[in-house]
């Protein structure tokens, strides 16, 4: 077994309440076992581990892909946590691992840690190829990992919008709750310090847009700009 999976099954076990395991697993209606700790637990777990033992890239890879391999949700975002940590150690070559991550993550919580801390990590140079081919996945969960890739550049008045643009139109139509949720979580973002780019989209496109996607992309845009759509 790897020393990961000893070490965070030991201490969790050890940390862990029965009682929030039950309401942790309800509330993300997993099919994976919970010990019951909270983020702070998991966060000084994860900073104590890579305190104590050395990780360079494979090692790195190996004790991440181990914590994947078990049934327990907290031992996955352990390893997610990990990866946050030692975020410098992965690049461009890490790409197709993170999104078998994504693929095998299966839920909001674990694929939006990824998609948002680890990804922008590995992308190349000028990413849009790559985005587009995950935009293009059967997988949803990696359709919203293409969407959310730039979330904190664009948050922060950086970030390339007409590529997230070129992305989330097509989506515009999807049923899923994920993707509706993202394009609009991603707009609402961006018109943090841009307001003009969520406004000039939502004027483009509000027709296409679901309920949801437009109540969350419309939310932070100021009155003047609302009263203009």
């Amino acid at each position: 077994m790897n020393a990961a999976v000893t070490f965070f099954k030991k201490r969790f076990k050890a940390e862990g309440d029965a009682a929030s395991a039950v309401a942790q697993k309800a509330y993300m209606k997993s099919a994976l076992h919970f010990h019951g700790v909270v983020s702070e637990q998991l966060r000084v777990a994860c900073a104590d581990f890579v305190k104590a033992t050395p990780l360079d890239h494979d090692a790195l890879v190996a004790a991440v892909d181990a914590l994947y391999a078990t049934n327990w949700f907290d031992l996955h975002s352990a390893g997610i946590g990990l990866l946050e940590r030692k975020r410098k150690l992965l690049g461009p070559e890490d790409a197709a691992w993170l999104i078998g991550l994504v693929r095998r993550s299966g839920c909001w919580a674990h694929v939006d840690w990824i998609a948002t801390k680890m990804v922008p990590h590995t992308l190349p140079a000028k990413p849009a190829k790559l985005l587009t081919s995950w935009a293009r996945d059967d997988d949803f969960w990696v359709r919203r990992t293409a969407l959310l890739a730039q979330l904190d550049l664009l948050r922060a008045g950086a970030g390339d919008f007409p590529l997230f643009a070129r992305l989330a139109t097509p989506m515009l139509g999807e049923k899923e709750f994920f993707i509706r949720k993202a394009i609009g979580w991603v707009l609402r973002d961006v018109a943090r310090k841009r307001p003009e780019l969520t406004f000039g989209y939502v004027k483009e496109h509000g027709e296409k847009m679901s309920g949801l996607t437009y109540r969350e992309a419309t939310r932070r845009l100021p009155e003047e700009l609302q009263a203009r759509l």
